[in-house]
């Protein structure tokens, strides 16, 4: 099974200095906006990139990211380009160190946006395992040293990312709000209410990171205020650069984002401060993902630090859990062959015998191989009491078992 790119990216780059190099070029066919359709699948956006006019490549949005990163090397490996530098990155727990080089005069093509000379990260290894956890084929990641010239607006309804340059911005005058934001590194961050469980209220300031898959990640340790439910559910919250996130799931009383107040949103707590300070994290107290963004219309504008964002629906959205207690990854060369990475103690999932590394074959009645990870994903969410069948293999052998769906959280 191929390594593949990670759903929560944490890059904390030694003595990085891309800044210093040649301006890199931009080119765009329309004078007042560049619009690019994307794909939304299992809470991330996808957007086709064609690498130095040869290879059609998939990368992911990623407003949490400060660089433009490649995690196939043997791409870069078959064009012959010639590494500058070579980086050392931090794995998701924040001590793990890995390697990335530097590779300059890229050309990417992103629809009628032609970026040429661009310098970008390319992983030694593909440390991700993004499409392992997402089941689709991804090859990098797009960061803000893309499009922090431009004023970026998010329409996730539509399926499109609208680049104006700063010149040609119109301020929306209806439903939007405004509010400040914080560029730091080229990132976005933006102070919000939060409403924990034991009603304390905090202004938690956050990342708006579009390459999260998650509702929000909070740290605990950065603020009294943040404290951990009574009821949560401990294990893995995801895959991140060089592994597993550990930590505890659990709900937040509310959020108010742009007045829009979201009940019971779900929260992954990660506990951060053993193995760095939180200064190194821009004092921040954790992220928003998208399961939380894509209910909004959003614009960025990174030169004037600007928020505007609207409500995408008039009802507040659900935020649902899974409730078999199984955390699933892809794998095969079609992303159809499904393996259990964890289970949550004392879940229907686990009280039916299912283990780490069992391979699900048939799920109520339906062989694996028809299935996304995605469909899989929202099968197990369904309503509580709806029974599961699964047939799986383990050791070479194969087993059958039942279990119905219960409210985790």
């Amino acid at each position: 099974m191929r390594k593949r790119i990670s759903i929560l990216i944490f890059l904390f780059l030694c003595s990085l200095s891309l800044y210093s190099q040649v301006l890199s070029g931009i080119e765009y066919v329309s004078a007042k906006k560049v619009t690019l359709p994307f794909e939304y699948q299992n809470n991330l956006i996808f957007i086709d990139v064609t690498f130095n006019q040869i290879f059609p490549l998939r990368f992911i949005f990623d407003t949490g990211a400060e660089h433009t990163i490649l995690t196939r090397r043997e791409i870069t490996d078959i064009l012959e380009i010639n590494y500058r530098r070579k980086f050392t990155l931090y794995g998701a727990d924040l001590s793990t160190q890995l390697t990335a080089y530097l590779a300059q005069g890229i050309n990417l093509e992103l629809g009628n946006l032609q970026l040429f000379n661009r310098n970008i990260l390319v992983l030694e290894e593909d440390y991700f395992n993004f499409d392992e956890f997402s089941g689709i084929d991804i090859h990098g990641i797009l960061g803000a040293d893309i499009f922090r010239r431009f004023v970026v607006e998010i329409n996730y309804n539509r399926r499109v990312i609208n680049f104006y340059p700063r010149e040609n911005f119109e301020i929306p005058k209806k439903r939007f709000k405004n509010y400040p934001l914080e560029i730091h590194r080229s990132r976005p961050y933006i102070n919000v209410p939060v409403l924990s469980a034991n009603d304390s209220i905090l202004n938690a300031k956050l990342l708006l990171d579009t390459g999260s898959s998650l509702p929000m990640i909070l740290y605990p340790e950065t603020s009294p205020f943040l404290e951990i439910p009574e009821n949560v559910v401990p294990g893995q919250l995801g895959i991140g650069l060089g592994g597993f996130l550990e930590g505890v799931v659990g709900r937040v009383a509310q959020v108010d984002i742009g007045g829009t107040i979201l009940p019971d949103v779900l929260a992954s707590f990660q506990n951060v401060g053993i193995v760095v300070d939180s200064s190194a994290l821009n004092n921040r107290n954790g992220t928003l993902g998208n399961q939380t963004l894509h209910h909004f219309h959003i614009i960025i504008d990174y030169v004037k630090q600007k928020l505007y964002i609207a409500p995408a629906k008039k009802k507040p959205p659900k935020f649902k859990f899974d409730k078999s207690g199984l955390f699933l990854v892809a794998g095969g060369n079609n992303l159809n062959q499904f393996q259990v990475a964890s289970v949550v103690p004392d879940s229907p999932a686990e009280r039916a015998g299912l283990k780490v590394k069992d391979k699900l074959l048939r799920i109520n009645g339906t062989p694996s191989v028809f299935l996304s990870l995605g469909n899989l994903q929202r099968k197990l969410k369904r309503r509580e009491g709806k029974r599961i069948t699964m047939v799986y293999e383990r050791e070479g052998k194969r087993y059958k078992t039942s279990f119905e769906l219960e409210k985790l959280l």
